[in-house]
């Protein structure tokens, strides 16, 4: 190899780090975890400080792996929605506020208030975890900050900034810019009328510059390699995978996803429409239970994830006539609302923990599925991809192909999203790369749709 590309997925809860070669092999892959801080019920918040950590820590764990090879470039992928206070020099002022917090309720009345036109030129659900709503609600609990800050910008971009330090942190790219309920797709750029429902100085707003321009150039051991801008973390595993049709990521949340979407105006609609890092759009139904839900019943049912899918294997579609909700954490509407919430039912004396543990696979399966409705039939013969962690094993697989009643392929495209971020890494020093791809087989629906 002459050199390797490096992309690195700022995760919810963990960084994942690939070396990817420029034949588009994975030959190195790495993780640091850490947590998500709850100082409250309705809140989420990171720690900038824990992230560039991980970061250090992953790539400490890689370099040894790739021997001696050289690091060509370096590409960021990111958690989406979030707000990062930073000041002039990119340190951070305060812990981030990341997309599952739900302090801004009340600030989504700002957005609600907005004139029709202007709402519908963001395209966008108004929920409470996306970036303009939690900066409205910065500014009117913590004006302390707002005034010490020099940028509002989005998780990779703190990373990034705290990264290279000495550079103007106040950069972003498209895909990430038009998921923050402040971007217009009428004219592809910020919406005056929601920046100003933040009561944020307009000035706090990055620059949108191209996900795979090179923002500066990196300290430490890999010093002198170019940092690209980078991008979202759905627009970039969409960019691994390759879908044309439709695609089902199975993560901590889960997204349906299509890409080529119009950027329709729409109010208050129940799917998102973001731009790509390619100048395009795709359209998203969203679920903020997936894995996470998964995660829950394991605690609950004192369970791992092998032995989870394993019981779940076990028995019956189904499930014995027990039915699980998934959402834990309430949803963005569409699927179910704010203030839905989870559990089982249909529990009976003969209801076993391998039931409990079918119920939960098919009841995210099933959420899935209404997703899938939001967006309307694309290419109804073709197989539904599914990627992510939670889609690796064979019930799940299955679970979703009979709540869709489409056949669904699994595509195997290690940490998609890292994977993604390597490939603009590549585009940022000339080089095109084509991820490599594992295409399971095809899973067949059980039954027909009634």
């Amino acid at each position: 190899m002459s050199g390797v590309l490096l992309g690195a997925d700022l995760g919810t809860s963990g960084l994942k780090l690939v070396a990817l070669d420029e034949a588009g092999s994975v030959v190195a892959e790495t993780e640091a975890e850490y947590p998500v801080h709850h100082p409250a019920p309705d809140r989420a918040e990171g720690d900038v400080g824990e992230w560039r950590a991980a970061f250090d820590d992953a790539l400490a764990a890689l370099l040894p792996q790739l021997g001696g090879v050289p690091v060509r470039a370096v590409g960021l992928s990111g958690q989406m929605h979030g707000a990062v206070l930073v000041d002039a020099a990119g340190a951070a002022l305060r812990p981030a506020l990341l997309w599952p917090d739900r302090r801004a309720t009340a600030e989504v009345a700002r957005w609600r208030e907005l004139p029709t036109p202007d709402r519908a030129g963001l395209a966008n659900p108004l929920v409470p975890g996306m970036t303009g709503p939690m900066a409205a609600w910065l500014a009117r609990h913590e004006p302390g900050a707002v005034d010490a800050a020099a940028a509002l910008l989005l998780p990779k971009d703190a990373l990034r900034a705290a990264l290279l330090p000495g550079t103007d942190p106040r950069v972003t790219d498209r895909s990430d810019a038009s998921a923050t309920l402040l971007w217009d797709v009428r004219t592809d750029a910020w919406s005056p009328a929601a920046v100003a429902a933040t009561g944020l100085p307009p000035a706090l707003l990055p620059v949108v510059r191209p996900a795979a321009e090179p923002a500066g150039f990196l300290a430490g051991p890999l010093d002198g390699v170019p940092l690209v801008v980078g991008g979202a973390d759905t627009p970039l595993a969409l960019l691994a995978a390759g879908t044309p049709g439709l695609q089902v990521n199975l993560g901590t949340g889960a997204q349906v996803l299509r890409a080529g979407a119009a950027p329709d105006p729409a109010d208050d609609p129940p799917v998102h429409r973001y731009g790509d890092v390619d100048g395009g759009w795709y359209a998203m139904a969203a679920l903020q239970n997936g894995g996470s839900a998964w995660a829950w019943v394991c605690g609950v049912l004192g369970l791992g994830w092998a032995e989870l899918f394993d019981a779940a294997a076990s028995v019956p579609p189904g499930a014995g006539g027990v039915v699980f909700r998934p959402f834990l954490t309430g949803e963005r509407g569409g699927v179910a609302g704010p203030d839905d919430r989870g559990g089982w039912s249909g529990l009976h004396a003969g209801t076993t923990r391998a039931d409990l543990a079918r119920a939960a696979v098919e009841g995210v399966a099933t959420a899935v599925a209404a997703a899938c409705d939001l967006l309307g039939e694309a290419g109804e013969e073709a197989p539904v991809v599914v990627t992510g962690g939670g889609a690796r094993t064979a019930v799940v697989q299955q679970a979703l192909a009979d709540a869709l009643h489409r056949p669904v392929r699994a595509l195997r495209v290690r940490s998609a999203s890292a994977t993604g971020a390597a490939v603009l890494a590549g585009r940022g020093v000339g080089l095109d790369v084509e991820p490599r791809r594992d295409a399971g087989p095809v899973v067949e629906p059980r039954l027909s749709r009634g």
